[in-house]
């Protein structure tokens, strides 16, 4: 079945690649994983023979087809549940009712909605116990901050987790290959534990006004949340750079200043 370029589709055809994101997402018999965009299966059938159960979301019309057919055994068996829908529809909450377990999101996901599959699942109040995503390399890199230089993704990704590069991809283990390369990201010790003594809300408005102008200092960025001899006594106490920009802080000194200001 050809690819259709409107859903994004990249279909993984490497052995290896499959293991390896298996292999990230920990598997186990006690585990309920959700699978976004199955396919043609290649990854389903690694999950079911692991899993207590799968659910898999197709929103491909022949594809939810092709993979009811394929899997009818399973499905009769009850090893899978597959949905026909679009995954940016579907409610978290209803996983609740598939087992009183944690599950685990474990996929081959379109590039084109990565930032909202994170955010829709990180900030839902059924949180997934960890995420495995096959994700563009450079937005891998970017969440890991493997230069060390924060942003708006990587901050909002790890106040919810702990984001782990766990291997690259290369564009010829796709068929249709894609013009980039891949990567295997997982989230783990995924909570709201952060936010514990603030919102989420107030949070976020922080990190925009914060990255606002990247050329300018964080001090100068932050100055519509409050006066900047304020702003100052804060970063003293926080012992935080009044130079510093908001690349260079990381989460840890974000948390604190949430606190603080």
């Amino acid at each position: 079945m050809k690819a259709k370029k409107s859903l994004g589709q990249h279909f993984l055809k490497s052995d290896k690649a499959l293991k390896e994101i298996v292999n990230a997402g920990e598997v186990g018999a006690d585990d309920i994983v959700l699978e976004i965009g199955p396919g043609h299966g290649d990854l389903t059938w690694r999950l079911i023979v692991l899993a207590a159960k799968v659910i898999a979301v197709e929103k491909d019309d022949n594809l939810y087809a092709e993979l009811k057919e394929k899997f009818a055994k399973e499905i009769n068996a009850g090893r899978l549940d597959l949905i026909h829908g679009d995954i940016l529809d579907f409610n978290p909450e209803l996983l609740r009712f598939y087992k009183d377990l944690d599950y685990k999101i474990v996929s081959n996901i379109p590039y084109n909605i990565t930032g909202a599959i994170l955010k829709k699942f990180l900030t839902s109040e059924y949180q997934p116990e960890s995420v495995v995503l096959l994700v563009q390399k450079e937005v891998a890199e970017r969440i890991v901050a493997r230069d060390d230089k924060e942003s708006i993704l990587s901050l909002s990704i790890k106040c919810y987790g702990t984001p782990h590069y766990k291997g690259t991809v290369k564009a010829g283990s796709f068929a249709p290959a894609p013009k980039v390369d891949s990567a295997v990201l997982l989230v783990d010790d995924i909570s709201k534990e952060f936010f514990i003594n603030f919102n989420e809300e107030k949070f976020f408005k922080l990190l925009h006004e914060g990255f606002k102008s990247k050329r300018k200092k964080l001090l100068s960025n932050l100055s519509n949340l409050s006066e900047k001899k304020r702003l100052e006594e804060v970063f003293k106490k926080l012992g935080l750079d009044p130079n510093v920009r908001a690349e260079d802080v990381h989460i840890e000194d974000w948390q604190k200043l949430a606190q603080s200001i």
